[in-house]
């Protein structure tokens, strides 16, 4: 049974008086970063000088250099994209530690994988928010919270345990509950779901749509009733209050019967996919992946480019295009 943290099993004096570094102010450093003033954190910004930048001061921040910034924290939240933040680790953070320092990381990607080695002397600890970056904002500004993976990876205080559900309270996820995860298995959970879950997901919704449209029916139609129409969303957010298998309630007794009389009939597929996916699972835990992945970076990302310029000539792309045009939806109604 996994280990869950909720408000009452943290404090926010185990980090009293300790100044905060945000490092990174994209995705999760400003909604991190606001969170953590408003639960009476002094927080300062480090960041390049760019737009970033700029929302930071606009928000109140001391916006001040990543290696300054990270000199003058005794707690840093290193909140920048996985690729990048090995090199600016060695050049701007690391030079700066002092024994008895907490280093946090959102993603335990670069220390699961080698990429980042902290000294030993600082506590090293994740809070990994389950959650995109503005729901972090939201979610601690109406009282809700969020979930978050958190872990000590290293506890050179003896404290750290206490120090992380401190800072995980500042941030708001306590309210919600934080699952106590080590940064290898947040690392495999988090690749695992978009390289497996996510891209047998979307072979089954193209295999959906390829069937119906050749068999005649406008693709406007079938993407409205697949997914665009929301309600394939709201029945998938009814399943995380209920259950996926309760929310069938939700549903008319038509589409019950058919559901679960017909669901046997993909059981064989289901094995397959468990295959792949273990194999999936197996590239990410021994470091093949984050070894890929590297060596693609060091090519300029050529194999990236050629399978996003491969993703936009899909039919599915043209289709989706011209259906939430047409029926204004999201950006497309712009």
């Amino acid at each position: 049974m996994a280990v869950i943290y909720h408000d009452e099993d943290a404090s926010l004096e185990a980090l009293s008086g300790a100044p905060v570094a945000v490092i990174g102010y994209g995705n999760q450093g400003r909604s991190q970063a606001l969170n953590l003033r408003d639960s009476g954190f002094e927080v300062r910004v480090g960041n390049i000088e760019d737009d970033y930048a700029a929302q930071a001061r606009a928000d109140g921040f001391e916006v001040i250099g990543i290696a300054e910034a990270a000199d003058r924290g005794r707690v840093v939240l290193l909140l920048l994209p996985d690729e990048i933040m090995p090199e600016v680790y060695r050049r701007d953070v690391a030079p700066g530690r002092e024994e008895g320092d907490l280093l946090d990381f959102a993603s335990g990607y670069n220390v699961a994988f080698g990429l980042i080695e902290p000294p030993p002397g600082v506590d090293v600890v994740m809070v990994a928010p389950r959650m995109i970056g503005p729901g972090v904002r939201d979610c601690y500004e109406s009282g809700e919270g969020f979930p978050s993976f958190v872990g000590v990876e290293q506890d050179a205080t003896g404290q750290a345990r206490e120090r992380l559900l401190a800072l995980a309270k500042g941030l708001g996820s306590t309210r919600s509950g934080c699952i106590e995860v080590s940064m290898k298995d947040e690392a495999a959970l988090d690749l695992f779901t978009e390289q497996a879950f996510g891209p047998a997901f979307g072979q089954v919704l193209r295999s959906a749509v390829d069937t119906l449209v050749e068999a005649g029916f406008p693709p406007e139609a079938v993407l409205m009733e697949l997914y665009l129409s929301g309600e394939f969303a709201y029945s998938l957010e009814k399943g995380r209050e209920v259950g996926m298998a309760r929310q069938h309630e939700f549903h008319s007794h038509t589409s019950q019967y058919g559901t679960i009389t017909r669901a046997p009939r993909f059981f064989d597929v289901g094995a397959e996919l468990s295959g792949k996916m273990a194999a999936i699972l197996e590239e990410i835990r021994s470091g093949a992946f984050a070894r890929e992945w590297s060596s693609d970076r060091e090519d300029k990302l050529a194999l990236l480019e050629k399978a996003r310029e491969a993703r936009d000539q899909f039919p599915l792309t043209r289709w989706e295009d011209q259906t939430r045009k047409a029926f204004r939806i999201g950006d497309a109604a712009e």
